[in-house]
């Protein structure tokens, strides 16, 4: 994931399963994540 840092990104869903995985992810890799 080239560029990911400093990136904002929204996920909705993200309380469980993919959602909640691909926030945990994102967050690893330097995003900020915001959660709905």
């Amino acid at each position: 994931m080239h560029g990911i840092e400093q990136k904002v990104i929204v996920i909705t869903g993200a309380s469980s399963g993919i959602g909640e995985a691909t926030a945990r992810l994102l967050a690893s890799k330097g995003a900020r994540v915001v959660l709905g």
